[in-house]
């Protein structure tokens, strides 16, 4: 069953938590990631030991037997006087064709307006760039006085990039220095690190840029430290690092104190048995955000056997009742319902502009004229399915229109529904508006378990917003209750 239709994973308390906070910084604006070299690592790029083992060769040095590789870089450094050969190796390794990972495409989808990553590779922001967003990459002092403009999205790359690498961060004497030399990064980075809440991903305890990173976030100098978190792998017998019984034992032990000292910065450790899990865990967060956000579709050229300015005055206030309620709408402006849902919309928000948002409100009003030899029909469905990819709960109105003197189904309705279905999103049909809607309505009903999970639940009320002789605040009401229970 599709994860949108009511499907989750059974996650441990701790993560259940966080899944549940980190999904509320998200709705509110204030969530970031810090990505380390795990999150690149399972897309192809070189790991820190692959990216110094020729260095090791060239100082004599075995590299499985090394382990401070930011002295390792130090070493080869003084031995030859400059970072020529190191540069060399970031742009051979570093520059290849990638491919993004699941976990790259689900941060690119999320609302974040900051990502802060220790990578030199690309993957995030060409990721980003796929999404069509309009990313600011920072990687140099210089570039933080400027703001690129109409950005979605910033991209602080805290130790470089490889289309520089004579710029990269990689010796100890470097990271040393970098307190002073990047000292605007730091700065940036501990005003995120008090306003925001960050997931640490792809930092493992052996990542030679860990500890440099956490030196200089500054949470020892504050009493009240905001809460982050980061992903943590259980060891396991008999895997690369645990050959035995003893080994296992004594990891064990190392990773539990240094859990307890990632304490001292702010950052909780969440647990997991499988790097598959984090996967699994933005996969969620991902659903539950997009279930806050509601694609109103309809159209609606007569309104019968609904009296118009009813039918009309219902969509309004049901609008109003959404945003008021703190979710998010996604509307096309179709034909005959649009602006009711538009000014239902602004009601709220203006009444309370304190409260509400418009960025509560997304319009997104279907193209009227062929864009070069693209035509009408093929714009309209990738426009579809970009506009519904916003959402996690699609709502049907009415959905008729005119052809030939004649009023009938609208397709483009019944197209939404069909492309929201297979995205996983949960659809309800107001059943009592006819049409379109009905038509879902009756799919929906001949196999509930197909749409929704808790159709003990959903179901009755369903057939309630078929009913048109209940009220329409007792209507609205029970759509409310509805998507209260979908959206959690």
């Amino acid at each position: 069953m599709a994860r949108g239709r009511g499907y989750r994973m059974m996650f441990s308390h701790e993560i259940e938590s966080f899944i549940r906070d980190f999904t509320k910084d998200l709705n509110e604006g204030t969530a970031s990631i810090f990505a380390g070299a795990g999150l690149s690592l399972p897309a192809g790029c070189v790991s820190w030991p692959n990216l110094m083992d020729e260095i090791a060769q060239d100082l004599g040095l075995n590299i499985l037997k090394e382990h401070d590789l930011i002295s390792l870089a130090q070493y080869h450094v003084n031995e030859h006087g400059n970072k020529s050969k190191i540069n060399r190796k970031i742009l051979e390794e570093f520059t290849e064709g990638f491919e993004e990972t699941e976990n790259h495409r689900i941060i690119s989808r999320l609302p974040f307006s900051s990502i802060w990553t220790t990578n030199y590779d690309t993957l995030i922001e060409k990721t980003l760039q796929k999404e069509n967003k309009v990313v600011d990459v920072k990687y140099t002092n210089d570039q933080l006085l400027t703001t690129k403009p109409k950005r979605d999205i910033v991209v602080f790359k805290m130790h470089g990039d490889v289309n520089h690498p004579s710029e990269a961060i990689l010796t100890k004497e470097q990271y040393e220095g970098y307190h002073r030399s990047h000292e605007p990064f730091i700065n940036a980075l501990t005003g995120e690190l008090t306003t925001k809440t960050f997931l640490f991903i792809g930092f493992s305890f052996t990542d030679p840029n860990l500890d440099y990173v956490l030196s200089r976030l500054n949470f020892r100098y504050r009493k009240e430290k905001r809460q982050h978190y980061c992903f943590v792998k259980e060891p396991k017998l008999n895997d690369s690092n645990n050959p035995d019984q003893a080994t296992l034992d004594y990891n064990k032990r190392k990773q539990a104190l240094i859990i307890n000292d990632l304490k001292r910065y702010g950052i909780k450790s969440l647990i997991i048995n499988e790097y598959s899990t984090i996967t699994d865990v933005l996969k969620e967060i991902e659903s539950r955000f997009k279930k806050k956000t509601i694609f109103i579709s309809g159209s609606a050229e007569k309104y019968s056997p609904i009296d118009k300015e009813k039918a009309l005055g219902f969509i309004h206030k049901l609008s109003k009742k959404i945003i008021e309620k703190d979710f998010r709408i996604v509307n096309g402006f179709g034909w005959g319902i649009g602006s009711s849902v538009i000014n239902g919309a602004l009601e709220a928000i203006y009444s309370k502009p304190t409260k509400f948002s418009e960025s509560q409100l997304i319009l997104k009003p279907f193209p009227q004229f062929e864009s070069g030899k693209r035509k009408l029909p093929e714009l309209w469905e990738e426009y579809r399915q970009k506009m519904i990819s916003l959402a996690g709960i699609s709502i049907f109105i009415f959905g008729n229109k005119m052809k030939n003197e004649e009023i009938i189904t609208a397709d483009g309705v019944i197209k939404e529904f069909e492309i929201s279905h297979r995205r996983g999103n949960i659809c309800v049909p107001i059943a009592f508006t006819g049409y379109a809607s009905r038509t879902i309505y009756d799919e929906i009903l001949s196999k509930p378990e197909e749409y929704y999970k808790n159709t003990e639940k959903a179901v009755p009320i369903l057939k309630e917003l078929a009913d048109n002789s209940i009220s329409d605040s007792d209507k609205i009401n029970r759509i409310i209750t509805l998507l209260e229970l979908i959206s959690k």
